[in-house]
This record gives structure tokens, C-alpha cells and sequence, in this order.
């Protein structure tokens, strides 16, 4: 039996967000309206949103010898997910996301890696399915995704942000979940689907597209009126990887992710705004 239902390996940073009206122009000057910070990183992000799906979770990762370390370490032991696999790195700051929001909800986002950048793989936990995003180095995803396919879990890659994937590192993923912009850094639909069992590209307010075994079946979205969309796309990748974990078909667990992602969009936020189980189950069934 595996350790944990969902294996997450990847960031932890602290979200510094400016909200404004507008996105400036380059070189432009804006005077913000609020400043916030809030618990982020899509390793963190995606750990959250699959416990609070249901699944029982052990996050991989590092944060750096600071108060902000300590401050999501506490995050993630609050959420129930086990933190023996998750290391500080004294000589580097934790991770940090600056993050401009505008009224429309939607973000621009830059990434200081921080530890999450010098963070090198020294093992995991078993996991039914295993999850790994790119705010860590492609070393540390490959060798997760070797020792996970060779333990017999499933292997979930959401390759933000995109780089250009060598095709050994894509041929250890059983599903890749990039969006519509990042599928063509990746080199196109044809090419990613070449080499993955599953490919699932998010769209946002219009859905995702499921493409496997030559076919395209599209996933239907869910009408909500967004107040930040940081975060939803880590919500839909935690709780499809809890879904699939906890036994549901790939279109079953894919229905119940376009459900969190939409339901991520309606609180501010990138950890606070991930969704419980029995709120997406009141959306399904709604």
C-alpha cells in the first residue's frame, strides 16, 4: 500500500500581491490600491487543494532558513500534509511570487525561486499518484518521476512555468496539464500528446481539452463570477491528481477539477482560496 494517496514535489513561496485597476504599461508607473501576502507556490498550492479534496498528501520541497520557511511550514502542518520531505536551506530565502492582480481578476506573475531553486532530490514517499510542477529544477522532476513510475504510481507533470521538456522527462509523464499558452512552448498539442497518455489543456473560463488515444473530448466550465484567478489552475491539478488517486475514472476526476478551479476564482488568495471537497461537490451537483 502507498504511504499517500497524492506525492506532491514542488514550491513553497511567499505571494507578495498588488492589486490595482489595470496592468501598467512597460515603464509605466501605477499607484496600487492593497498589498497582501498570502501562502503560495504551486507545490504548496497543489499539496493544499488535493488534501482539502480528500487526499491524504506529503509535499517534497524546501523553504530557506527564514520567517517566511517558518510561516509555510506552519501552513502546510495546519493542512494535514506530512512534512518529513520538506527541508530548509539556511543560506537561501524561501521562495517569493511577486503577483499584480487587476479588477478583471486576472494576474502577471514573477518568481524568485529562492530554495525551491537549490532544493536537489534526496528521495520521497510512496504515493498513488505522483505531482510536480517546473518552480523546481527539471533534475528534481525527473528523478521523482523515475522513482515514481518505478513504484508503479501515476505520474501528473503541470509544466508551469513552460520550458522546452527534453522527451525523456515527458515520456515519464502519464498525464500533462499545461494551459493554452503553455502547450505551444512545449512545442504544440501533437507533439506533447506523442509522448503522454493523457493530455489535458485548461482554458480557463471556457473549460479544458482531454486528448488520449487520438481523441479530444472537451471538459465543460463551470459559470462563476472570479474575484483573483491565482491559484485556480493549481486547484484543478491538486484535486484532478485527488480524484485519480482515490480511484476515479480520468473524465470523472477532470469534472470534479474544472468544478475547484472555477470555485478557486471566487476568494482572493492563492492557498486560501483552494476548495474543500464538500463546496465542489455542492458546485457538481449543482
Amino acid at each position: 500500500m502507498s504511504d499517500f494517496d497524492v506525492v506532491v514535489v514542488g514550491s513553497l513561496n511567499l505571494d507578495l500581491v498588488v492589486r490595482t485597476e489595470r496592468h501598467p504599461l512597460p515603464g509605466e508607473t501605477l499607484i496600487g490600491r492593497t498589498y497582501l501576502e498570502f501562502a503560495g507556490g504551486k507545490g504548496l498550492n497543489q499539496a493544499v487543494a488535493a488534501a482539502r479534496s480528500g487526499a491524504r498528501v506529503a509535499l517534497v520541497g524546501a523553504v530557506g532558513g527564514d520567517h517566511a520557511g517558518t510561516f509555510l511550514r506552519d501552513i502546510v502542518r495546519s493542512e494535514g500534509i506530512d512534512d518529513t520531505w520538506l527541508g530548509t536551506i539556511d543560506d537561501q530565502p524561501t521562495g517569493r511570487a511577486a503577483i499584480t492582480l487587476d479588477d478583471a481578476g486576472e494576474n502577471s506573475i514573477i518568481v524568485i525561486q529562492g530554495a525551491n531553486g537549490a532544493f536537489s532530490f534526496d528521495g520521497m514517499p510512496t504515493g498513488r499518484v505522483v505531482l510536480a510542477q517546473l518552480e523546481t529544477s527539471l533534475d528534481v522532476v525527473s528523478q521523482a518521476f523515475d522513482l515514481a513510475r518505478g513504484a508503479g504510481a501515476i505520474t501528473v507533470l503541470n509544466p508551469a512555468p513552460a520550458v522546452l521538456l527534453p522527451g525523456e522527462l515527458l515520456d515519464l509523464c502519464d498525464v500533462i496539464i499545461p494551459n493554452e499558452h503553455e502547450v505551444e512552448l512545449l512545442g504544440g498539442r501533437d507533439a506533447v500528446a506523442s509522448h503522454v497518455e493523457h493530455l489535458v489543456v485548461t482554458l480557463g473560463a471556457a473549460g479544458a481539452e482531454h486528448l488520449t488515444d487520438g481523441s479530444l473530448h472537451r471538459v465543460e466550465p463551470f459559470s462563476v463570477q472570479p474575484v483573483d484567478t491565482t491559484g485556480a489552475g493549481d486547484a484543478f491539478c491538486g484535486s484532478f491528481s485527488c480524484r485519480l488517486a482515490l480511484g476515479d475514472t480520468v473524465a470523472d476526476a477532470l469534472r470534479f477539477a474544472a468544478a475547484a478551479g472555477a470555485l478557486a476564482t471566487t476568494n482572493p488568495g492563492a492557498v486560501p482560496s483552494q476548495p474543500y471537497a464538500a463546496d465542489t461537490r455542492a458546485l457538481l451537483d449543482a
